[in-house]
């Protein structure tokens, strides 16, 4: 079977599938050198009757099941973040719901679970800092409540109406006192949202900076660790060498993930990426093999993954969730390519394509048959008979 794929520049190529299918066992012995999160996607129900600007309709048991594909494979779970469409389809009533089941899943399969907590219900204008401070109070409560551990994403709601870097200081500070467990601070950089430039008070990364270190400085006993998405490998190295001992670095890097979990004699970054979501079972092997010690060998499984991340991640790079809910459907976890607030469109049959050949090239499909007849399937409906 052939597939004939087209490209950017109009020409189509031939493209012959991979014979073999993935092949990385579930189970074995648990994480221990680096702790790993996969941000993961949601799956739409694609017979609700909705709008793109309508309530997400979630198919739930096909949701869940995908969580306990992850965990199946010793990766933790980071729920309802960026990749699960927040504020791209995912309102916070559907994101509520989303991490009162997933957090119940987790406990039933023992499962390692980090929610995020923003303010995304605040959807009209923002009178004052009170108010962004109530949204988080609400979300912070609702993840605590579940047994997650919470993950303070970064509100847009607090970009409008922060005067400078005390407005971070304080509220992050009174939300840090009120945390019951550590939590994790994620920095989302304006490639992933552009609502959120300026965060922490600065559009200077550096002054920026400044302000996070201070935050964490003020309550390192409550900060778990630091996610950071700057797609900035140098950025990220330079932060971590300058955490207060105990707290983590969690890279959001999807350019660089390699090298900073590998990390150098001063460090390492653990790891909380939306790109583990299509390559969970080959991440989850490859840190197997870090926990050996084989650092070289963890690089040679790992490094040959970033060209297909740089490609799901490519400017627009908010419309990389596209990409991954794609390849999850092509891997055979979801019956359709079908996403919350009609994002299947964000991306274009070359794009799609790409992303296909790239990922059967690293042999990520179990099945790679089916892989191959869904995207003969999906270039004939959208793309026409060539």
């Amino acid at each position: 079977m052939t597939v004939l794929l087209p490209g950017a520049d109009g020409t189509f190529r031939t493209h012959e599938p991979r014979r073999d299918g993935a092949v990385h066992a579930t189970g074995g012995a648990p994480l221990v050198s680096r702790t790993v999160l996969s941000a993961a996607h949601v799956v739409a129900d694609p017979y609700a009757d909705t709008t793109p600007d309508g309530p997400a309709a979630v198919d739930w048991d096909a949701t869940l099941a995908f969580r306990r594909h992850l965990w199946a494979h010793g990766l933790g779970v980071a729920e309802a973040m960026d990749t699960a469409q927040r504020g791209m389809g995912l309102d916070w009533a559907g994101a509520a719901e989303l991490i009162r089941r997933s957090a119940a899943e987790a406990r039933a399969v023992g499962g390692r679970i980090a929610c995020g907590a923003g303010t995304d219900q605040l959807t009209g204008p923002v009178a004052d800092l009170a108010t962004v401070l109530a949204a988080y109070e609400e979300q912070l409560a609702l993840v605590e409540e579940s047994g997650a551990q919470a993950v303070l994403m970064a509100s847009r709601a607090l970009v409008s109406v922060a005067r400078g870097p005390e407005d971070y200081l304080e509220l992050y500070g009174h939300l840090m006192r009120q945390a019951s467990e550590p939590v994790v601070l994620h920095w989302l950089g304006p490639m992933f949202d552009p609502a959120l430039e300026g965060y922490w008070g600065s559009r200077d990364l550096d002054a920026a900076t400044a302000t996070f270190l201070k935050v964490i400085a003020g309550h390192p006993d409550k900060v778990d660790g630091v996610k950071v998405s700057l797609l900035d490998a140098r950025r990220e190295v330079d932060l971590r060498r300058r955490l207060p001992r105990g707290v983590r670095c969690y890279t959001g890097d999807d350019f660089h993930y390699p090298e900073l979990i590998a990390g150098d004699d001063q460090g390492f970054s653990h790891a909380l990426l939306g790109i583990f979501d299509p390559l969970g079972p080959l991440a989850a092997h490859a840190v197997r093999v870090l926990d050996t010690g084989d650092t070289r060998a963890f690089r040679e499984l790992l490094d040959p993954t970033v060209e297909l991340s740089r490609h799901l991640f490519r400017a627009p790079t908010r419309f990389y969730k596209t990409g991954v809910v794609f390849l999850a459907w092509l891997a055979g976890h979801q019956s359709h390519f079908t996403m919350v607030g009609g994002l299947h469109s964000a991306r274009s049959l070359p794009h799609l394509a790409r992303a296909y050949e790239l990922a059967d090239g690293l042999g990520l499909f179990p099945d790679p048959e089916l892989a191959a007849s869904r995207m003969t399937s999906l270039l004939a409906v959208y793309g026409g008979v060539r």
